[in-house]
Formats: structure tokens, C-alpha cells, sequence
């Protein structure tokens, strides 16, 4: 099944929607990258399906297919592509921006709900039934949430045949498959090959998978990302919100850095790191160091949702560029994105604890909450020594060792009851307008620091927390990315162009 490859209600798609075959064709015969992810094209002559920029010789058009996902594509029966590896390509941006039920499920899906859930948990999650989200899927994407979370899982156990020594036994439980024997026989229809011959394609065995935190070398991975890319805004502005022991940046061999931080994840901890200086491919080098592999599909997802690394640089860049006062910005730092959060309960407690406090303060607070109810890690890894209270370890203290105002304590204590009674809800496919009216509605909270948790812990693209900027009505479905460009400005003191008076 053929779909047509589309942006979100209002939100325009990298150099406008890709809504006819032709336009796609054309993006295929000249190998645009810019497309990667936000559609895919099978050959009915060869049986396999590419990302755009393919590097193969162009198929007749006659032959090819169209299709909004990888698993609609495998769905068809045709096979990932050996040359292009389509299903490593960045996720498309729409699910990002989209905030209706299909992009929320798309994001829940990445999360890897359908793997501990079940589409019954998909659905629940969702408030639709089972039905009514297969449908919906089906309908958009080609593809219902069992064939997503197959494409999920089989990239998932490419990358460990590619990168660790663990045995099949291993991988298959890791990436979440039910048997060897389902693992088997899905990398074979996925890939034209078995686990073995993919694994002697890695192209050497010096790369171990080790696990824990520990010093071992954990699971290598390259997070794709599509067009220009600011890695030192996005570094700049993780340093200067690190909380001790939870997180830290630290300075490479040759100038460039590494975030570090740890994870609370569904089976167990980990520790994710993330160098500053990515491949000339358009990808950052991640490691993930996990107590129980079958973390590691949720893992990759956190920290490409942390980096920003599925946005559309290209849609942000055409909009934003209209605007007097943004497009100086716009055309010195095309690359500027909008971090997001690896744990979104987290990132919740830290802003509503932080709000109304001078930086530095906030800080000490962060500090001080998870030293003094963070759970400690099994084995310290360098500066990393804990995980950040879960709501439930924070709900009922009293806060005293941490210095700041009753009623920041106050506040925090009601957010915290509020995610783990169900009230607030933040994990992938939480209703963006939803969570933000159940934050507002807890004493303490302010509608900025609703809308920075809005932005951030649910990767919203198109918050505004200025509402007194001037052109923020033509900064739209774009304004977080407007507002991270005035941050940066302000930051750096780059020269802006003055605002109309009129």
C-alpha cells in the first residue's frame, strides 16, 4: 500500500508538503537527503525499499512505490535496502509536531510501549480502542502498530549483531522479540539475511558490548539527524543545566566535549553519553551503557528526543527566515534546535522547583533534590553517581534540604502526586494541551513554566514563551525554535536587527 507523504495539520514539510508522486520522484533522482525519513521508495524490480538519497542507480519511475513508513514497506514485503540502510535514517519531523492521535501513537510506539504493553496498553495509553488505533494507523502510515513496532525491533538487533558480541539469544530477548526463531525469520524478511550474515558485515569484531555503567563499553550507535545541526548551542545550553551527579560535560581528546547522564528505564538503569563532534554523515556518536538490553530501543529514543535530532532544519529555516528580526539569526546558526527532555517527570519537577529562582540558585536546588532523594547508582561512573528522584520518592518529603521558598516545596510535592496519580500525564503520547491544563491547574505553577515543560518534556515545536514578541504570529508552527534563537542571541550578544516600530 502506497501513501502519500505528509506534514502535520499546519505545519509545512520540508520545502512544503511532499503531497504528489512526481515531487517524490524528483527528490529520489537527485538523492536529497533532506527527505531521509520523511518518506521511503521500494523497486518492484529488486525487491527492496531505499531512503531518497539512495545512492543507487535511479528505477525507472514505472517501478517504484511510495511509502510513509519503513514498516509499510516491509509490510509489502519488500527488503531494507544493504546500500542506504533506510531504517537508520532520522525519524520523520512530523511526529514531532503532529499532536493528534496517530503522531502521539507514532511516539509511544518509539518509546517502546507496544513491546511491554501490547497494543491493548497502545491503545488504553491513547483513549481510543485497540481497533480504532490500528485503523487510524493503517490508514495514514500503512502500517498498524505491531508492523512499526517489527520495523522497531529488527533495526534494533541489526545494530546489536553490528555492534556487540552478544549471542542471538541475547539480541532477539534485547530487542524484544518472543522467540529466536521470530528473530530469525524477521531479519531474514526484513534484511535478505540471517543474524550471522549481517553480524560478519559489521566489517571487524573489535567492538564488545559490554554492560552497566561500569567502565565497559556498552553499545555504540550513531543518532542520525537530518540537515544542519548546532551541537554547540544544544552542549552549551545542556552544560549549563546539569544537576551533580546526574548529569555532566565533559571535555574530549581534541577540543570537543561529551555529555554524559544517567537513566531511570522501564527494566533497569543506564548511562548515556554523547559526543559533541559527529561523523561527517550527519550523526552524533552515542554510547549506551544499560543494566538490561531490552532498554536500549527507549534509550536511543530518549536521547534523540534530548538532541532534537528527528527536527526538519529545512521547514524551520524557510519560516523563520521571513521574520526581520529572526532571519540574521536564522542565516549565521541554520543548525539551532530545541532540546528536549530524557526523562520528562524529571525535567517537570526541576522547572516547577526552578521557577521564579535566579539561575544559580535553581541550580544549588537541582543539586541539593538529588543528593538528597536520588537513588544511587549500583557502580558510579565517572562524575555519576545518581538517578533522579522518581515522584513517588518526592511526593510526601518535607524538602528540607533544599533551599528554596515553602511554596516551591509545595508546588513541587503537588506536581509529583499529580504524575503518579495519572493526573499529569508526560510520557511520549501525553495531549500536549491536556498536561499543560492539568499543570496549570496545581498551585504554583505559572503559565510560562507550564509552557517550558510543554516545550521541552513533550518536544513540542511550537511553544512560545514570550507572548509579547513581535513577529511571533509568523514564527508558527516554529516558535520554540524562535524562541531557542532569541536565547542564544541573548546569550551571545549577536547583533539583532531592530524591531519595526510599527
Amino acid at each position: 500500500m502506497s501513501e502519500k507523504c505528509r506534514t502535520g495539520p499546519g505545519a509545512p514539510g520540508i520545502l512544503g508538503p511532499m503531497t504528489t508522486e512526481d515531487s517524490r520522484y524528483e527528490a529520489v533522482r537527485s538523492r536529497d537527503a533532506r527527505f531521509d525519513g520523511t518518506f521511503f521508495f521500494a523497486v518492484s524490480t529488486t525487491g527492496i525499499y531505499c531512503r531518497p538519497s539512495c545512492p543507487a542507480v535511479t528505477p525507472k519511475r514505472e517501478n517504484v512505490t511510495f511509502f510513509a513508513t519503513a514498516a509499510a514497506a516491509q509490510s509489502a514485503g519488500y527488503r531494507a535496502c544493504r546500500r542506504c540502510r533506510p531504517d537508520a535514517v532520522p525519524g520523520s519531523a512530523d511526529w514531532n509536531a503532529r499532536a493528534d492521535v496517530v503522531g502521539r501513537a507514532v511516539r509511544l510506539i518509539g518509546d517502546g510501549v507496544v513491546d511491554r504493553e501490547g497494543v491493548a496498553g497502545l491503545a488504553a495509553r491513547l483513549g481510543y480502542s485497540a481497533r480504532q488505533v490500528q485503523r487510524q494507523l493503517n490508514a495514514e502510515l500503512g502500517a498498524g502498530p505491531i508492523a512499526l513496532a517489527r520495523a522497531q525491533r529488527g533495526h534494533t538487533a541489526r545494530v546489536l549483531l553490528q555492534t556487540t558480541s552478544l549471542q542471538a539469544a541475547e539480541i532477539a530477548f534485547a530487542a524484544g522479540f518472543a522467540s529466536v526463531r521470530q528473530f530469525n525469520e524477521t531479519m531474514r524478511e526484513i534484511y535478505a539475511a540471517t543474524p550471522t550474515q549481517l553480524r560478519s558485515a559489521r566489517g571487524g569484531s573489535g567492538r564488545a558490548g559490554g554492560l552497566g555503567p561500569d567502565g565497559a563499553a556498552g553499545v555504540p550507535l550513531r543518532l542520525a539527524y537530518r540537515g544542519a545541526y548546532d551541537s554547540a548551542q544544544v552542549f552549551d545550553y545542556l552544560a549549563a543545566r546539569t544537576v551533580e551527579g546526574v548529569e555532566e560535560v565533559v571535555a574530549t581528546d581534541g577540543g570537543g566535549r561529551t555529555f554524559r547522564r544517567t537513566l531511570r528505564l522501564p527494566h533497569g538503569a543506564g548511562v548515556a553519553e554523547v559526543a559533541e563532534r559527529g561523523g561527517a554523515g550527519r550523526w552524533l556518536g552515542c554510547r549506551l551503557h544499560l543494566e538490561d538490553l531490552r532498554d536500549l530501543t527507549t534509550a536511543t529514543q530518549r536521547m534523540r528526543r534530548l538532541f532534537d535530532l528527528d527536527a526538519d532544519p529545512y521547514a524551520v529555516v524557510e519560516r523563520l527566515s521571513g521574520d526581520v528580526e529572526l532571519a540574521p539569526l536564522v542565516a549565521r546558526r541554520p543548525g539551532v534546535r530545541s532540546p528536549g527532555a530524557a526523562d520528562p517527570e524529571e525535567l517537570a519537577v526541576r522547572t516547577v522547583l526552578a521557577e521564579g529562582l535566579p539561575a544559580a540558585r535553581a541550580r544549588r536546588a537541582a543539586d541539593a533534590l538529588a543528593a538528597a532523594y536520588g537513588r544511587a547508582l549500583a557502580v558510579p561512573s565517572g562524575g555519576l553517581t545518581l538517578l533522579f528522584p522518581r515522584p513517588g520518592d518526592l511526593m510526601d518529603a518535607d524538602l528540607a534540604a533544599v533551599d528554596v521558598p515553602g511554596e516551591r516545596r509545595a508546588a513541587v510535592r503537588e506536581v509529583c502526586r499529580a504524575l503518579v496519580s495519572g493526573a499529569l500525564r508526560l510520557d511520549p503520547g501525553a495531549d500536549r494541551d491536556e498536561a499543560e491544563r492539568a499543570l496549570l491547574a496545581l498551585p504554583g505553577v505559572r503559565p510560562r513554566t507550564a509552557g517550558y515543560v510543554r516545550m521541552r518534556a513533550l518536544g513540542d515545536p511550537d511553544v512560545l514563551l514570550d507572548p509579547r514578541a513581535a513577529g511571533a504570529a509568523g514564527w508558527r508552527p516554529w516558535s520554540s525554535y524562535a524562541t531557542h534563537h532569541r536565547w542564544h542571541a541573548r546569550r551571545t550578544r549577536e547583533p539583532r536587527v531592530p524591531l519595526p516600530t510599527a
